[in-house]
């Protein structure tokens, strides 16, 4: 039998995200991947993680990173402001790039990401938005609403604790370290600026509205791209309330079937209650389906969807549990078939971009509010 191909990646970003996620879950499927290379512009940090996870060789030049020929894949976990130009490098080097969410902090940023994949003519990106390939969302949930006749209503929540708390019980230890180089950043905070202009400058760059956009790149990216999955692009934004570190929002959007209009809510925030409630919930007139994530920070947490319905005249409880597999292995192995076989990505940079064009209609909509109370 013919040993799968293994491919050879480099990681731009050597933080917690990839201490406590990213390298332990490749190191599990090192029949798939082998991570010949790390990157962070903290080099002690760098230096820290090779030695932990065996990577040959560890540096704090992405741009000497991405030039590796060895290198095939890049994982950029880079911070946000980041993602642009280094995808973009590793497209026009030739490398297939798996880009953690959010794509991109302006929308001209995620478009020239876009157009540098269209112009590379073979590399291809795929954004790290882990809920999307649990199985238990991909099979159970999807299959429950599409049953249902006509959606009432549905919810979108994601309100959790701090992070800290689940990191501290994973079983990996997250280091940080203080050799960062001031004018590092010191660029990190220019190429944020000029992002946050581009994103907000139509209608004024404030520190609420710098929070709210924030906000929606973190943890509200995870929910909006899930909810877009499962019921579509919304029609129109009814409402929003921005009162950091909560935000919530109402979207208008209709049945695929008759046209007859429903509301979503999104609601979301961090307090420091260590407590993990994020899910969405889609209603029918005698059928209602859920979804409840609990934190990846603890491999084996299960997702499990439930089910509440009228089955001749009796309520019915049913919960599904597809998999106990957590949802970054399931989505490495999915990114190894689009990287190696073609398939197709439907976590895409063109999918990513509708993220930015729903977080900009949220936005307005917070300007218009403004205005109409002046």
């Amino acid at each position: 039998m013919k040993s799968p191909r293994i491919l050879r990646v480099g990681i731009i970003g050597a933080g917690e995200v990839a201490q406590v996620i990213h390298l332990p879950t490749l190191s599990l499927l090192s029949h798939m991947y082998s991570v010949v290379a790390i990157c962070d512009v903290s080099q002690n940090a760098a230096i820290h993680c090779a030695k932990k996870f065996h990577i040959p060789k560890a540096t704090a030049d992405p741009y000497e990173l991405i030039s590796l020929p060895e290198v095939e894949v890049i994982l950029n976990l880079t911070s946000d402001q980041f993602h642009a130009p280094y995808t973009i490098a590793a497209l026009e080097a030739g490398k297939n790039v798996m880009l953690e969410k959010p794509m991109a902090l302006s929308i001209k940023a995620g478009l020239a990401i876009v157009e540098a994949e269209k112009t590379a003519k073979g590399p291809r990106v795929f954004i790290g938005y882990m809920r999307r390939y649990a199985p238990s969302f991909t099979s159970a949930f999807k299959q429950e609403i599409a049953a249902i006749p006509r959606i009432l209503y549905a919810r979108s929540r994601d309100i959790i604790g701090p992070n800290s708390h689940f990191v501290s019980q994973s079983g990996t230890q997250s280091l940080k370290f203080a050799d960062c180089p001031p004018e590092a950043s010191k660029t990190a905070q220019e190429s944020l600026d000029v992002l946050l202009q581009e994103a907000l400058g139509e209608g004024g760059v404030t520190s609420s509205k710098v929070d709210y956009w924030r906000f929606l790149a973190s943890l509200g990216s995870h929910d909006i791209s899930l909810m877009r999955e499962a019921l579509g692009f919304p029609e129109s934004v009814a409402g929003v309330s921005v009162n950091h570190p909560f935000y919530s929002a109402i979207f208008n959007y209709r049945n695929a079937n008759g046209g007859e209009p429903f509301a979503v809510t999104y609601e979301s925030g961090i307090d420091a209650v260590p407590r993990f409630d994020a899910h969405l919930a889609v209603y029918g007139e005698t059928k209602t389906v859920s979804i409840q994530y609990d934190t990846p920070y603890v491999k084996g947490l299960p997702i499990k969807v439930r089910v509440d319905e009228l089955v001749d005249g009796q309520a019915v409880t049913r919960e599904v549990l597809t998999s106990y597999e957590d949802t970054y292995t399931v989505e490495f192995k999915e990114m190894y078939e689009c990287f190696t076989e073609g398939k197709e990505i439907k976590t895409s940079a063109e999918d990513a971009m509708n993220d930015l064009y729903l977080w900009t209609m949220m936005m307005k909509k917070h300007d218009e509010d403004l205005l109409a109370k002046n």
